[in-house]
């Protein structure tokens, strides 16, 4: 991939998340902060949602620990590249762990858009589905057509394999849609649909 794929990226992240949520109905998703959060508000909040407000880096890392959680269910992270750049880390524990009901997907504009669309490292040349399949993941795919969201949600839904989809999308801002802000609240809502008590 040479440099400066971002400016390439003419997907409507917001339309393509929707698309992709409602593909996958039954599927637990977990949003990385800011933007991947809003689009999958956007798309239709439902107990099946754990939104991270404030834990950058650490969407993998929680969807890895669901996945391992809930063999039976389908679990979706949705998120950005810069917060997936953060927790870079937490794609080798998932290679080394292969959890067949876990899938990533990246919305990857090149930028670190919640802080002032600095150009993030994905516009510098690091493939997130090279890093993906340096870790063991069984399958990568870079996006840039939309059709594609239905490959992903069939991957989704078989539940027999890992992998990571990086999704190019327009590197510009959308209307924010905010899901609620009180963790306890999101913890405890997400806990009770799978059957455990709040605490």
């Amino acid at each position: 991939m040479s440099q400066n794929n971002y400016q390439h990226g003419t997907i409507n992240r917001r339309e393509f998340v929707k698309e992709l949520v409602d593909l996958c109905p039954e599927a637990l998703i977990v949003t990385g902060l800011g933007s991947p959060s809003y689009d999958v508000f956007a798309a239709g909040d439902r107990p099946e949602n754990f939104y991270l407000w404030g834990a950058m880096g650490a969407a993998a890392a929680m969807g890895l620990g669901i996945a391992i959680a809930q063999p039976e269910k389908s679990v979706l992270v949705i998120t950005g590249d810069g917060e997936m750049l953060m927790g870079l880390g937490s794609l080798a524990a998932i290679g080394a762990q292969k959890p067949k009901n876990l899938t990533i997907v990246v919305l990857d504009n090149g930028h670190y858009a919640e802080t002032g669309m600095q150009r993030s490292h994905t516009s510098l040349g690091v493939e997130l589905t090279g890093v993906a399949s340096a870790c063991g993941f069984d399958w990568t795919l870079a996006v840039r057509e939309p059709a594609d969201v239905s490959q992903i949600a069939k991957q989704v839904n078989a539940k027999n394999s890992v992998g990571l989809a990086n999704i190019f999308i327009e590197a510009i801002e959308y209307p924010k849609a905010l899901p609620p802000r009180d963790g306890s609240y999101i913890k405890n809502r997400f806990r009770g649909n799978l059957g455990f008590e709040p605490f």
